[in-house]
């Protein structure tokens, strides 16, 4: 009976696989002259159909129209109100591409590889309580419940103290778990009723009063009910209603003179820790620094176009602030002019995501860079595959984010030590391939613009033009000293008609 149905198992196992065989050499042959009918057919239609009916019409729409802006539309239609896009805007912005650096070699002697680089940043020198950090890359403002995860929050504040730099708390609420976690804390005092208890503040390495941000500029922000459930809620003792709203303004200031009071408030309930302001880049950047500065910060963080967000309103991401690179030259040469660089911490944002465009950045003049896209995808790394590609990898990520369970914030944690570790040493390539060996050394000598555009905003050297400070031996190294003195004989000059007299 056994060998019977052992038979019978085999019978059956050896028709399925001649079945399958078979099949696949019938597609094999069958294959070839369907799709050639199937491509001909439609190759047809597409040259003979009239253009109102022809498939092609998409591709000359499409390309007049570009297929995100139809995508964009088609939810402005679907919602009939605002539309919120994630990570900030896809246009393209003057940035630091029209720059390189200029290596040492001759002239100036590169340094030894072997030579230790000093990368540490302090916010607020003059402030009673300076913040020391380690490098001068941070992460920036993310903000509980009202955009991240709880799970992000604390994979951030564990990946940044692994390597000495801060973190932010964003616009949301005061997560003890973050700050529990974070070696150096910076908590943003937004326009919103939250987080603002002297206990709280008092937990701060340095406060960053929240005046407006690149992607949203200084407009108020409208979180809905349904986004907010659980934890979160709580947290920001948020009112029952449809939406959780961060004004535009905060109801201590209600003219530029009142920023003063507010920093002289913070500042003495902190006992001394740097207070500072956040803003984008507005047309008016060099009003906006005067009223920060005749208010006595002690650093100023500017958020340039290019700034990413949870969500923010099209118009306001395409629209609003200027390039990044505009943003810090003129900021720097007002901080300059104003004679307060060097007592005012200059921090920068806003599409930075390689160690170039940082390391430029503070050779502009910048003190410090934060990031927050680039830091989003290096610690989601190999974790977006638990969402793609049928959701995207925002539902990690986001606090209303269905996925967010299956976050790893100890693997997402290791990821962004391992992507500030490593900006960090290839930036310390580049300061000694410069002949240095502190970030505080790099200036906009060591830059050379590749083009008129960029060396105007910039006002870094063209590439073309030579170094002014170059030292000009005397008499030229390619001409042999001894020749130099030799006496030369008058030439005479001939005529085109005598040379030929002489044939």
């Amino acid at each position: 009976m056994k060998i019977k149905w052992f038979s019978f198992l085999v019978g059956s196992f050896a028709g399925a696989l001649l079945a399958m065989v078979c099949t696949f050499i019938l597609m094999l042959l069958f294959a070839r002259p369907f799709i050639k009918w199937m491509v001909g057919r439609f190759t047809k239609r597409l040259m003979s159909d009239r253009y109102a009916e022809n498939i092609w019409e998409m591709v000359t729409a499409m390309t007049k129209i570009s297929p995100r802006i139809v995508i964009e539309n088609s939810l402005r239609a679907t919602t009939g109100g605002v539309i919120e896009r994630p990570f900030g805007s896809p246009r393209k912005f003057l940035h630091f591409d029209g720059l390189i650096f200029s290596p040492a070699q001759l002239a100036t002697l590169p340094a030894a590889e072997t030579h230790p680089v000093d990368m540490s940043l302090t916010i607020g020198p003059q402030a009673k309580k300076p913040l020391r950090m380690d490098i001068p890359l941070m992460a920036g403002a993310m903000g509980y419940g009202i955009g991240v995860s709880e799970q992000i929050k604390i994979a951030i504040a564990k990946g940044t103290a692994a390597v000495g730099t801060s973190t932010n708390s964003g616009e949301g609420p005061f997560l003890p778990e973050e700050r529990e976690n974070a070696k150096y804390y910076i908590l943003q005092y937004s326009s919103g009723h939250w987080a603002k208890e002297p206990k709280i503040l008092r937990q701060a390495d340095a406060i960053e009063i929240h005046i407006g941000q690149g992607a949203t500029a200084g407009a108020a922000s409208f979180i809905p009910s349904e986004f907010l459930q659980g934890r979160a809620r709580e947290l920001l003792q948020a009112p029952d209603k449809d939406f959780l709203v961060i004004p535009s303004r905060h109801s201590e200031i209600n003219k530029p003179e009142d920023l003063r009071s507010l920093v002289d408030r913070l500042r003495e309930m902190t006992g001394g820790v740097p207070i500072g302001v956040k803003i984008c880049a507005s047309g008016q950047l060099e009003a906006d620094l005067e009223a920060a500065i005749q208010a006595g910060v002690d650093f100023i963080s500017i958020d340039g176009g290019q700034a990413g967000t949870k969500g923010g309103a099209p118009i306001l991401e395409d629209d609003f602030g200027m390039p990044t690179i505009f943003a810090l030259c003129r900021a720097v040469e007002y901080l300059k002019k104003r004679g307060v660089k060097e007592r005012i911490t200059l921090l920068s944002g806003g599409g930075y995501s390689v160690p170039g465009d940082c390391l430029k950045a503070i050779a502009l003049g910048a003190d410090g860079v934060f990031m927050g896209t680039a830091l989003l995808w290096a610690m989601t790394h190999d974790q977006v595959t638990k969402a793609i590609p049928w959701e995207p990898p925002t539902e990690l990520a986001f606090y209303p984010g269905r996925l967010k369970n299956e976050f790893n914030q100890e693997e997402a944690a290791f990821y962004l030590e391992r992507f500030f570790t490593s900006f960090t040493e290839e930036m310390k390539v580049a300061i000694r391939a410069l002949g240095k060996t502190s970030i505080s050394e790099v200036n906009a000598d060591d830059l050379i613009a590749l083009d008129e555009w960029t060396s105007k905003v910039t006002k870094v050297r063209l590439a073309h033009l030579p170094f002014e400070n170059a030292k000009q031996s005397d008499p030229p190294p390619s001409v042999p000293p001894d020749l130099t003195d030799l006496p030369r004989k008058p030439t005479k000059k001939r005529s085109a008609l005598s040379m030929f007299q002489k044939y």
